[in-house]
């Protein structure tokens, strides 16, 4: 059985919306393009920790036959650093905050927006098109991402 060999963090705010979709896609694409790659999320705030994601991601990702409502949120923290070799931000505020936890320069340029300069709007107050928006606009930038595990 080959060893992981790279290993993503997808972050947002309460680890039950965006990350969890960013986390269900990165493991699909990762299995799709084969690449031993291990995958987890997190939230900056610790409001929802211990939770699975909101239903409407939940149903989001299994109307495109990805199951991830065995995920549990959890809060970010320092130790992230040393285990994981990239860390996907949905936004730009995510980014600071996990930027002013960073200990050095090495640990604040593993930490990236995932769409490159744009946020990914946070849908929890919105309705089902927003977790649709969502879904789209990471299901594109995922397997970008993932050319970096290639390497």
């Amino acid at each position: 059985m080959p060893t992981t060999s790279y290993k993503i963090l997808a972050v947002c705010l309460g680890n039950i919306c965006r990350s969890p979709i960013a986390h269900g896609l990165l493991e699909h694409h990762a299995r799709r393009l084969s690449l031993h790659v291990e995958v987890d999320s997190a939230g900056t705030i610790d409001h929802h920790s211990g939770n699975p994601p909101d239903s409407r991601s939940i149903a989001k990702m299994k109307e495109n036959n990805i199951e991830i409502s065995e995920q549990r949120s959890r809060v970010f923290c320092r130790a992230d650093f040393d285990r994981f070799d990239l860390i996907l931000a949905m936004d730009k505020q995510n980014l600071l905050d996990l930027q002013s936890l960073a200990r050095n320069d090495e640990e604040r340029n593993k930490v990236k927006l995932v769409l490159g300069d744009a946020d990914v709007p946070d849908p929890y107050y919105g309705g089902d098109e927003g977790f649709e928006n969502v879904f789209h606009l990471l299901n594109r930038s995922i397997p970008n991402w993932l050319g970096l595990a290639k390497m």
